[in-house]
């Protein structure tokens, strides 16, 4: 049977594999900081409004969900960089540990080599479930998101039909 060193991909998917990933949830976790950074804005903005005595009941109700809505957005983007910023170190590790698996084989032989590569496997699969989890968590943001946006619509036509 064939190692894994024998296959022609090996070379990629040691190194480029991880890199590719690696900024992957770099821009994952960049975008995650911005739409935390709308939260806050948002959730300010609300606050505002809702200290002001000029809003209505209708618009009181609907502002006062959406700011318990942003507390839960705020914690879904959380979560979700959580999850980045782990599979971004867990791709950085993996391609170390392909760097140190290269050269324990050189030094140690195959079979010490193969230790080092599972854990390698180990800590990229780590990797590839944050940015999976990471993106499942941004999709229910981003649900939320939407839901408001077009409770917002509605409030906007209400007051322009009034």
């Amino acid at each position: 049977m064939a190692s894994f060193a024998d296959t022609p991909f090996a070379v990629l998917t040691v190194i480029a594999a991880p890199a590719i990933l690696t900024n992957a949830s770099s821009v994952l976790a960049l975008g995650t900081g911005n739409r935390i950074a709308r939260v806050v804005d948002r959730s300010r903005f609300l606050t505002e409004e809702l200290s002001g005595s000029e809003l209505d009941d209708l618009r009181r109700r609907v502002f006062t969900e959406q700011l318990a809505g942003l507390e839960v957005r705020a914690q879904l983007l959380i979560r979700a960089l959580r999850w980045f910023y782990t599979s971004l170190g867990a791709f950085a590790a993996s391609a170390l540990i392909a760097v140190l698996g290269a050269t324990v084989a050189a030094v140690r032989g195959v079979a010490v080599a193969d230790a080092v590569a599972i854990i390698g496997l180990l800590v990229g699969t780590l990797g590839v479930s944050g940015l999976v989890t990471g993106c499942v968590l941004m999709i229910r943001e981003t649900r939320l998101a939407i839901r408001y946006l077009a409770e917002e619509a509605k409030l906007a036509a209400r007051a322009r039909g009034a």
